[in-house]
């Protein structure tokens, strides 16, 4: 199952209290304070994880505390700090205050480690508190509370190359060819639920990364169909490589269409390097493709690809073009 979205809460520990105590120690009629400090208080501490890639553990666990710091003994002894506690999140996870919807952090690399809620201070205990003209103070300084707070965790994938495409264009079967991925495939609309990552091999020792997103259609960026839950993974993919049908009956108005949902969501998004491909070509003569090689589509500078995961007609040639476009990057 794949979890892309959760929130939780996050509580620090409080700071232990200072101690009150004074010295009883034989053959000293007037002992001084001895009272320890308060234990620190545990930290929530966010650490990024390659081995993750969904959010399903916050499904069923949305409280997260750190340990308490304990009180201060006698003798100067301060108490033990508390607990930390390690939220580990999947590499493409953005936090967001739950309140504000302000963005915390953006976790985009492995093994980053970040304190999002700091535990309490201890409390300083009375031998702190000594003077000369108080010698004997009979008070101590309680423990801070640890920061707390809600957040949102979003997971956006983070790929090379995103597919970008109308409901059963393709990007499944494409990315069941040019990669060890093997997502659900079928002849009805939204077959893909979930985004799928595959990892393509290409040449000697090379490879990058394809993400498949669920189809998107006209209205997507409004919340119709599946788009809206998934046009936040295309952000942070490099490369975006648009598949239309070549049984279409008019190219540029799929683009066009596709274009759109993805600028009225961001226009961030149409910033980026844009490969057009027509998919499943074994559905037309060679005599077509060989026309429709020379097709030119608004806002597109690059060449259309043409290729079919069924027969691999133009396969190895779309592998090179994305795997030069990002190098190029």
């Amino acid at each position: 199952m794949f979890i892309d979205y959760a929130q939780i809460e996050v509580i620090a520990g409080d700071g232990g209290d200072g101690a009150v105590t004074f010295r009883r120690e034989k053959y000293v009629p007037k002992g001084g304070p001895s009272g320890g400090n308060g234990g620190k208080g545990g930290d929530i501490i966010i650490q990024t994880d390659s081995n993750l890639s969904t959010l399903l553990d916050f499904k069923y666990k949305r409280i997260y505390k750190a340990g308490k710091g304990a009180p201060g003994g006698s003798s100067l002894k301060d108490g033990k700090n508390g607990e930390d506690v390690i939220i580990k999140l999947p590499s493409g996870t953005i936090i967001k205050d739950s309140s504000s919807n302000k963005v915390l952090l953006d976790l985009s690399e492995n093994d980053q480690r970040i304190i999002i809620a700091k535990g309490g201070k201890g409390g300083k205990g009375n031998s702190n508190f000594a003077t000369p003209t108080r010698r004997t103070p009979r008070f101590a300084e309680p423990g801070k509370p640890g920061e707390s707070l809600k957040v949102i965790l979003e997971l956006k994938l983070i790929a090379d190359v995103g597919l970008v495409g109308f409901p059963n264009a393709g990007k499944s079967t494409l990315i069941s060819t040019i990669s060890a991925a093997r997502p659900k495939i079928a002849d009805y609309p939204f077959t893909t639920l979930e985004p799928n990552l595959g990892i393509v091999k290409y040449k000697d020792y090379k490879s990058f990364t394809v993400a498949d997103i669920p189809g998107i259609i006209e209205g997507a960026h409004e919340g119709k169909g599946l788009g809206i839950k998934f046009l936040r993974h295309i952000e942070r993919t490099r490369v975006l490589l648009f598949l239309i049908d070549i049984t279409s009956d008019d190219y540029q108005r799929d683009f066009d269409i596709l274009f759109n949902e993805l600028k009225n969501y961001s226009n961030v998004l149409v910033k980026k390097k844009i490969i057009l491909s027509l998919s499943k070509a074994d559905l037309i003569s060679e005599t077509e493709i060989k026309k429709l090689s020379k097709i030119k589509i608004k806002k597109v500078k690059s060449p259309v690809i043409i290729f079919s995961s069924a027969t691999k007609f133009g396969i190895e040639e779309l592998k090179g073009r994305l795997w030069t476009e990002i190098r190029n990057l």
